[in-house]
């Protein structure tokens, strides 16, 4: 399972919690991760410009983009555009007709849900993510810990 898009999703969204750049190793904390995966995923993002990077004292990731204009689908695009299913078809003989028709049936349905899957994403910005955590942010119960980089506002 490739859980690099809901990783990045996740590192995005505190990133807009911030008032300015945050280090590889905070979002590394965040992810549950190596700060050396963080830098090799958000340089591909910079490569993109869905966010900028500042070395030195007081450096560290920022977003480049408003989180209305980014989609999950650009998100996934930068990524790579990883494989969406984890689902394939044999091809130990290639010349068996009953492999052919079962292959042919799943290429088809395969293809399909990929497309609704891709369309949805297209359909989705961060900043409808946003808002819904906000929501959920707003809606807990005021001892619980709901995320592990501090929310601007409540400083």
């Amino acid at each position: 399972m490739d859980s690099r898009l809901s990783g990045v999703l996740h590192v995005l969204l505190h990133m807009a919690e911030q008032d300015g750049p945050v280090t590889s190793e905070t979002l590394a904390a965040a992810m549950g991760t190596n700060p050396a995966v963080v830098r090799r995923t958000m340089a591909g993002l910079r490569e993109q410009g869905f966010v900028s990077s500042a070395k030195g004292h007081g450096g560290g990731w920022g977003l480049a983009r408003d989180l209305a204009s980014v989609t999950l689908r650009d998100i996934y695009g930068a990524l790579g555009s990883p494989r969406l299913l984890a689902l394939g078809h044999r091809s130990d003989a290639p010349d068996c007709l009953v492999e052919q028709a079962v292959n042919a049936a799943l290429d088809t349905a395969f293809r399909e849900a990929e497309a609704v899957l891709l369309a949805r994403l297209g359909e989705v910005s961060l900043a409808a993510l946003s808002a819904d955590f906000h929501a959920r942010y707003a809606a807990r119960p005021r001892d619980q810990v709901t995320h592990d980089i501090q929310v601007t506002h409540d400083r």
